[in-house]
């Protein structure tokens, strides 16, 4: 499973950007995949997860109202909009893929709040 994250960049406080992780090797309609993001000297920590063909969606309770993840089978890409961006969202964002036997991960793609 070969993960591609895309979309990261530098964006003022209340903007948003999209985030996007193409997938292969594994198809979206069956493995459940996720946002996760690491902030400098933090911990990896849980954004939001879609399960397989994407009928579930859980959220971290500080993105909650202004992140969105979705899922395309056709493209076999997941999506992470996030809308009214804050500082405190700066971080890598790393794509995540659940299968049976492990977890795979994307390279990461930084995203970078200013006020």
């Amino acid at each position: 499973v070969h993960l591609v994250e895309s979309g990261g960049g530098l964006v003022q406080a209340g903007g948003s950007l999209r985030l996007s992780c193409a997938a292969s090797g594994s198809t979206f309609s069956d493995t459940p995949m996720g946002w996760y993001r690491q902030a400098p000297g933090a911990q990896r920590e849980l954004v939001a997860t879609i399960t397989s063909g994407g009928s579930t969606t859980t959220y971290a309770d500080s993105v909650k109202g202004r992140f969105t993840i979705s899922g395309d089978n056709a493209k076999n890409t997941v999506y992470l909009q996030m809308n009214s961006l804050k500082v405190e969202d700066t971080a890598v964002y790393y794509c995540q893929a659940s299968t049976p036997y492990r977890d795979y991960w994307g390279q990461g793609t930084q995203v970078t709040v200013s006020s």
